[in-house]
């Protein structure tokens, strides 16, 4: 059997069989003193959970994250740097959208 057409090709519909055709994971960490989990670099897998288990030996070594996040770099979807002003423009008039028609108490954190 070739390496193609073996049990664990993408052609036998089971993971790619070589390390060329792994596909591309975007890497997010959530750090131990923040809220939101930061894109600190891109890893090739051959399936989720190989991600998950490269992103923490390659971007946690050093015991700094708390949370990892993979995600296939085929499934982002991202706006144009050149739609800018048409995508973000449209928010600029709807006043309530602003948080300075809201309260917030003392005692909630991170705000």
């Amino acid at each position: 059997m070739s390496a193609e057409t073996s049990p664990g090709s993408a052609a036998a519909g089971k993971t790619p069989a070589t390390r060329g055709e792994w596909p591309l994971y975007e890497v997010f960490v959530r750090g131990k003193r923040g809220l939101n989990h930061v894109h600190v670099g891109s890893l090739h897998a051959a399936d989720d959970q190989m991600a998950i288990h490269h992103a923490r030996d390659v971007y946690t070594r050093r015991n700094e994250g708390v949370s990892l996040w993979v995600v296939r770099s085929s499934s982002i979807t991202a706006s144009s740097p050149d739609e800018k002003d048409p995508m973000f423009a449209p928010s600029g008039d709807k006043v309530y959208r602003h948080p300075t028609f809201y309260d917030i108490p003392d005692d909630v954190p991170h705000m």
